[in-house]
């Protein structure tokens, strides 16, 4: 049973061939790499980023799932959905990473162990050894909570209210603090003057967000239509604490683009591996024809 751990992505990742490329690594904080691939020749860009949570592996294995569907139908000069991929990859370059936060997702499949010396600060962090609700990276933070996009309210909430380093919720001290963000701000910093737009993938609650209320708005707000008409799944405007530092709020705010978060699935995380096959087939049109509604 497929269980997409960061072994089995970095397997599925280096499996693909023909259009894909891979482009320089990031490192998590212990130390496991953070792949990234590229495929196409357009001068504009577009991202596609997943499992920033332990718990919500399953998304790494939807974005394999579309790379290696991008790389069968461009040899056979076919489509994905309706779109023609030698068409998309003429227009575009796309870039995935398929997952992350490799630390988290072992944590949450493996256990505190997989932190290796940070194992005694995550038992006393998690509050016992089951680790399957793990969404933190192997500091205890919260990976999308650490990107600076109401990070100093946030802070603020965070004393209030008691959250400290642990499974989930812990924005870190300082925005970019862990090696995973960071890593991704500086791709995302490189590519910024091609960059057209960026798709994070979480689950679950089959939701679309997309914090709305920006000068973006009216941007955002027409892709966010058409990502809801092909996939079904509901448009929001985050709320609480799920409206502060996270990666779609910062690419909307820093970077001035179009970003969305997709909540795949529903159920109660961790999602069931055996979900994965309707997930993709429901989401596969919507992915391949996102860069063309930017």
């Amino acid at each position: 049973m497929r269980v997409f751990d960061d072994m089995e992505i970095k397997e599925a990742v280096g499996a693909l061939g023909g259009v894909w490329k891979r482009e320089a690594s990031g490192s998590s904080v212990c130390g496991r790499e953070i792949p990234v691939v590229s495929a196409g020749c357009g001068e504009a860009a577009v991202l596609y980023v997943g499992a920033h949570h332990g718990m919500e592996r399953l998304t790494a294995g939807v974005l394999t799932d579309f790379a290696a569907e991008i790389d069968a139908q461009y040899a056979r000069d076919g489509k994905v959905g309706e779109i023609s991929v030698r068409k998309l990859l003429r227009r575009f370059t796309i870039y995935l990473v398929p997952m992350l936060n490799p630390d988290g997702v072992r944590i949450s499949l493996y256990g505190a162990g997989e932190a290796g010396d940070r194992r005694a600060a995550l038992f006393a962090m998690n509050g016992g050894d089951d680790f399957s609700f793990w969404q933190a990276n192997a500091n205890g933070v919260d990976l999308n909570h650490n990107y600076d996009a109401g990070f100093a309210a946030y802070s603020a909430i965070q004393r209030e209210t008691g959250i400290t380093a642990g499974p989930t919720r812990y924005a870190g001290e300082t925005p970019e603090s862990e090696p995973e963000t960071a890593f991704l701000c500086r791709l995302l910093r490189t590519l910024h003057p091609r960059l057209c737009g960026v798709l994070s993938l979480h689950t679950q609650g089959e939701e679309i967000f997309c914090g709305c209320e920006t000068a973006l708005s009216a941007k955002c707000r027409a892709v966010g239509r058409r990502l809801q008409g092909m996939t079904g799944y509901k448009m929001k405007i985050p709320t609480g604490l799920a409206a502060y530092g996270g990666l779609t709020d910062w690419c909307i705010e820093t970077l001035r683009r179009p970003a969305f978060t997709l909540e795949c699935g529903r159920g109660q995380n961790p999602l069931p591996p055996d979900d994965k096959p309707a997930i993709y087939a429901r989401l596969r049109g919507a992915l391949t024809a996102f860069p063309f509604w930017l």
